[in-house]
């Protein structure tokens, strides 16, 4: 079944495809899968993670907001996996290898999402951003067999993770497509989430951009993935026509000013970083309370980026439920 889905790859995708026969592989060598091909192996070994379990209780934008509505880490990731595929099918790339991308770009997101990353940045001497974490999560973190680290991802599943965002433009165009997907997920839904909360009014975004774009979600983000797709058609690249570029920068530049940075949504931020901050400074005086899984590191790396690794694997709910059995004192009683 492998073989016939490798050969079928080289039959129907576009010449510009990344082939999962030519792969350039593991950093561990592994005998190849009789039924899936190894991007579609990578997919799987992410959804079966951990790591992955673990987004559906950290924040996108919104820090414990009262609903069931609004996003997540975990929403925010299929949004992107499903924008992605639909660019990567209509291109004729390889689905399976953008799809894994997409479902880990986001591994290694810290509780409280951005205000937590920001939080680690202040307090530790390491440059942590959440790229080069969800690279960490995969490649060591995640464990699948004692014999080796992290999930033995393929070259071409991790770069696509690492540069999603960032400097680095991904290697692969389904890579490439992901880092774009990503950022038409965000604005639209941080959008319709502002939206239902009642923090801004369809009014209030700029007008000259919904009229390229659409007045809704739906035609958005319609009006984006067309024309990634259409620019892009019959090329060695993934771009975005000028006007659609310049419109979607503005929607972008707008929830900055308006939702990202000191609205009330964002006020409990300063007790989110409060609390990584605080989790920080405890284990790195009582490192001995940290996980074994993660103890047992110290040594092949340093106390701090441990201890960074603990916190930032953490769901915001349990950071809370660690925070209070550190700092806040249960009372007793004397039967």
């Amino acid at each position: 079944m492998r073989e016939y889905t490798e050969e079928k790859e080289f039959r129907e995708l576009s010449q510009y495809a990344t082939f999962s026969r030519e792969s350039e592989g593991r950093e561990y060598e592994e005998e190849k899968c009789e039924v899936r091909t190894c991007f579609q192996r990578d997919r799987d070994r992410i959804i079966h993670s951990k790591a992955f379990r673990r987004l559906k209780h950290k924040t996108q934008v919104f820090i414990a907001p009262e609903g069931d509505h609004y996003r997540t880490r975990l929403t925010h990731t299929l949004e992107v996996s499903q924008i992605a595929r639909t660019v990567a099918r209509s291109l004729r790339l390889n689905e399976d290898l953008t799809e894994a991308i997409a479902l880990g770009h986001d591994l290694g997101h810290t509780p409280f999402g951005h205000a937590g990353e920001e939080a680690i940045n202040e307090v530790s001497n390491i440059d942590f951003s959440h790229n080069k974490q969800s690279l960490r999560v995969v490649e060591i973190l995640e464990k699948r067999k004692k014999e080796m680290p992290g999930l033995n991802l393929t070259k071409e599943v991790r770069d696509g993770i690492i540069s999603h965002t960032g400097d680095n433009e991904p290697l692969t165009l389904e890579g490439a497509i992901v880092r774009i997907a990503d950022r038409i997920a965000y604005i639209n839904h941080d959008i319709d989430d502002a939206l239902r909360a009642g923090l801004i009014k369809l009014s209030d975004l700029p007008q000259n951009a919904l009229d390229i774009l659409g007045k809704t979600h739906s035609q958005r983000i319609d009006t984006m993935v067309s024309d990634m797709i259409n620019e892009s058609r019959g090329k060695n690249k993934i771009i975005r026509s000028p006007q659609i570029y310049e419109a979607t920068q503005k929607l972008r530049k707008f929830l900055f000013d308006n939702i990202y940075f000191g609205s009330l949504a964002k006020i409990e931020e300063g007790k989110a970083k409060r609390l990584v901050k605080l989790l920080y400074k405890y284990y790195m005086e009582n490192p001995a309370k940290i996980p074994d899984e993660f103890k047992n590191r110290i040594g092949d790396f340093s106390k701090e980026q441990i201890i960074i690794d603990y916190i930032a694997g953490m769901s915001d709910r349990y950071a809370i439920k660690v925070g209070k059995d550190i700092y806040i004192p249960e009372p007793w009683f004397v039967k």
